[in-house]
């Protein structure tokens, strides 16, 4: 069975190499990819659980030669972190994230400009400053060490169009992982964009007057990745409202739509601190308490707890 998975992976490997992606740096993501089926086969040959997470936000480009685009408010925090527990519980993971969002163990660091980090000798060797040595000394181990089990790989979106072609192809690669495989889909994905055959070649014009957009809604990926891309995966997606009254509404609609697992569903202004994971049959909150607040425990760590165990009984039926 495994050298099955493994020839398969190498067939995706392939075919993966094959996909016509309109991304700006498409060579480099393909090779990306390529990286990401060597992943998968490394994972297979040691019985890891694997793990695609989308952290971050798309943009939405006004124009083809882009100047402006359309974006929002995620910067990757619950992905980066999210990241960092599944990987303490032993999974592989692909973090499928924006350009320039947070990244896992990086938060860790300081924030404050590099540069002010370091300091330069008598000798003129670069050094980390003593204050900072034991906090960055911690960090670079843990990071070290899961790159050094090949345990993490990190592919890099900033459209919507990169993200939704890299979320197909890694699904593929996932393929041969069946009910071992997680998909934790929480990116801020657009809701909106703006067709290629609508779209201005080139800068929009200020001189032109006050700006009108039409936006079309964006294909919903969620069905054909249930039921086409990695129909034996367990499936976690995230639903994010500003209305109490909508959220749980909203999430079981998408598990009777799109048949997957779970949905993490979440108010903006307390995501931070409370969720609630729907299923077909339960909807069950999971918060932090004040004691957890004042401690820094963080809200993930118990989205992560309740996710492996629930995807440990996916797997046993």
């Amino acid at each position: 069975a495994l050298q099955r998975s493994v020839r398969h992976l190498k067939k995706c490997q392939q075919e993966v190499l094959k996909i016509n992606l309109t991304c700006k740096d498409g060579e480099h993501i393909k090779k990306e990819l390529s990286l990401t089926c060597d992943l998968m086969i490394f994972s297979a040959r040691i019985c890891k659980s694997l793990l695609l997470a989308g952290s971050g936000g798309t943009t939405v480009p006004l124009e083809s030669k882009t100047v402006r685009f359309l974006d929002n408010f995620s910067v990757g925090t619950r992905g980066a972190l999210s990241t960092e527990y599944f990987l303490k519980r032993g999974y592989a993971v692909i973090f499928l994230t924006r350009n320039r969002g947070l990244r896992p163990f990086l938060r860790h660091v300081p924030k404050t400009n590099i540069l002010d980090l370091l300091t330069i000798t008598d000798n003129k060797d670069v050094k980390v400053k003593p204050e900072y040595e034991q906090k960055i000394l911690k960090v670079l181990q843990t990071y070290q060490e899961i790159k050094n089990e090949n345990l993490l790989l990190t592919v890099e979106f900033q459209t919507l169009s990169d993200y939704l072609q890299l979320l197909k192809a890694c699904s593929f690669a996932l393929q041969p992982a069946g009910n071992q495989a997680v998909l934790y889909l929480a990116a801020a994905v657009s809701d909106f964009y703006i067709p290629k055959d609508l779209m201005p070649e080139h800068k929009i014009q200020s001189s032109g007057g006050p700006l009108k957009l039409s936006l079309q809604l964006v294909p919903k990926m969620l069905e054909p990745l249930v039921k086409e891309w990695v129909p034996d995966a367990f499936v976690v997606s995230f639903k994010l409202e500003t209305e109490k009254d909508l959220m749980i509404s909203k999430a079981l609609q998408a598990i009777d739509k799109y048949q997957h697992q779970i949905v993490i569903a979440n108010l903006l202004e307390t995501r931070k601190k409370e969720i609630f994971v729907v299923t077909k049959e339960t909807q069950d909150c999971v918060s932090l308490s004040d004691t957890d607040i004042k401690n820094g425990k963080e809200i993930e760590e118990l989205i992560i707890d309740c996710l492996v165990e629930r995807h440990s009984q996916f797997c046993s039926v």
